[in-house]
């Protein structure tokens, strides 16, 4: 658990979405993927894993269509697009202490999500989980053409919050980009376990007891 600097009172929580609000596990989407292609789950692992094509996505630069269609066309997917998105976007599971954590905090300050993630993640989340509505924006990789640890989106996290420097505290499980946040002055919370981070939390005095 790391803090950048002597912690002042943030004007804005920022968080991570895997691993910090949401669990996810791409296994399930490979075996649901495997089920209706010519691969078997192990192999549509390896390609999501080893191809450049989600990083593609991810950073906005293939629409939903042409990220479909190359899927396709690279594992024998046989499904429609929308069994596709369903089976794609099923990987995730809230984390309720992060959840809560969050609930609790953004009733003394605006909090946001900011992720590298993809647009049919984002539309599945939205559509399952009712607490992806309760923040005050979202940045996120594909709709910026940018992606975490790099600093062009960190700067879209200011524009977004109208905070810089200290008043922002950054929530994230990579320590990459929980350096990059540092580097720009940042209060940042390296996630290692929800009750490590909620401790955290409680001894820079941001949760009302």
């Amino acid at each position: 658990m790391n803090l950048a600097q002597p912690a002042t009172m943030p004007k804005a929580v920022v968080f991570d979405l895997g691993k910090v609000l949401v669990d996810f596990d791409y296994g399930l989407a490979a075996r649901k993927l495997a089920a209706r292609s010519k691969m078997a789950p192990q192999e549509v692992l390896s390609f999501f894993g080893q191809s450049p094509l989600l990083f593609r996505y991810e950073t906005g630069l293939l629409s939903n269509e042409e990220f479909f269609r190359e899927v396709c066309t690279a594992t024998g997917y046989r499904g429609g697009f929308e069994e596709f998105g369903e089976g794609f976007g099923d990987i995730f599971n809230p984390i309720p202490a992060m959840v809560e954590l969050q609930t609790a905090l953004r009733r003394r300050f605006p909090t946001y999500i900011f992720s590298n993630t993809n647009d049919l993640a984002i539309r599945y989340l939205r559509r399952t989980y009712p607490f992806m509505g309760n923040f005050d924006g979202y940045i996120l990789s594909y709709e910026q053409r940018a992606m975490k640890p790099g600093a062009k989106i960190y700067e879209a996290v200011e524009r977004q919050t109208g905070r810089r420097g200290a008043d922002i505290l950054y929530l994230d499980d990579r320590p990459e980009n929980i350096a990059t946040g540092a580097e720009r002055g940042w209060q940042v919370l390296l996630q290692e376990s929800p009750e490590k981070t909620q401790a955290a939390i409680r001894k820079l005095g941001l949760l009302n007891e």
